[in-house]
C-alpha cells in the first residue's frame, strides 16, 4: 500500500512540475517549477526512507547431519583400591 501511494505521489509531482513549467518559459514560472520539484523530492524521499528494506526470498536449509554414532565400551579405572571395569558410552 505504501509503495502504491509513493508511486502515485511521484507521478503527480512529475506531472505537476511539467504542467507548471511547460506553458511559458518565463522566469516567474521557473520558480514554481523548482518549488514543486523540491516539494516532490521531499515527498518521494520521505516515502523511500520510510519503506521497509526488501529481504530475499525463502532460503533452502539442509537437514542437519545425523547424530554421531555412539557405542558401549568397557573401560577400566583405578578407584583407589583396585582396577574396576565398567561399561561406558562413547560418542564421536
Amino acid at each position: 500500500m505504501k509503495k502504491t501511494i509513493a508511486a502515485v505521489l511521484t507521478v503527480a509531482t512529475i506531472a505537476g512540475s511539467l504542467v507548471t513549467v511547460a506553458p511559458q518559459a518565463k522566469a516567474d514560472n521557473v520558480g514554481a517549477g523548482i518549488a514543486a520539484g523540491l516539494i516532490g523530492g521531499a515527498i518521494v524521499g520521505g516515502a523511500i526512507a520510510a519503506s521497509r528494506p526488501a529481504y530475499g526470498g525463502p532460503v533452502y536449509v539442509a537437514e542437519p547431519p545425523p547424530p554421531p554414532p555412539c557405542y558401549w565400551q568397557r573401560q577400566r579405572y583405578w578407584d583407589g583400591y583396585g582396577w574396576v571395569v565398567r561399561p561406558v558410552r562413547v560418542c564421536y
